[in-house]
């Protein structure tokens, strides 16, 4: 799966940069969702920007997901607050259960 996004700050009690997954990719990925979650609906996946590629987990919000955007990505592409990002995305499957 491939979209672009805005990289968006949160400063909760652990701060972290995110990407909106799209609402009809949310979709896609909700429906399998069952499949693959390892538990509070959490997606496992392996996610590309640019040359960088690390694994995630998708998280819920709003009725879509959103991608987590780690410190070392942001510094290996020159990621900032506000940038529109192309994010490669594949969904890893997990036994349920397992790690």
């Amino acid at each position: 799966m491939e979209f672009s996004g805005e990289v968006w700050f949160w400063r909760g009690p652990s701060p972290y940069h995110f990407v909106n997954v799209p609402q009809d990719e949310s979709d896609e990925l909700a429906a399998t969702s069952a499949l693959v979650t390892y538990g509070w609906a959490m997606i496992p996946v392996e996610v590309e920007i640019g040359s960088t590629r690390w694994t995630t987990s998708l998280f819920p919000k709003d009725g879509g997901y959103v991608v987590q955007v780690k410190d070392m990505v942001r510094k290996a592409e020159a990621i900032d607050v506000g940038d529109i990002v192309t994010v490669h995305l594949a969904v890893e499957a997990r036994r349920r259960g397992g790690r």
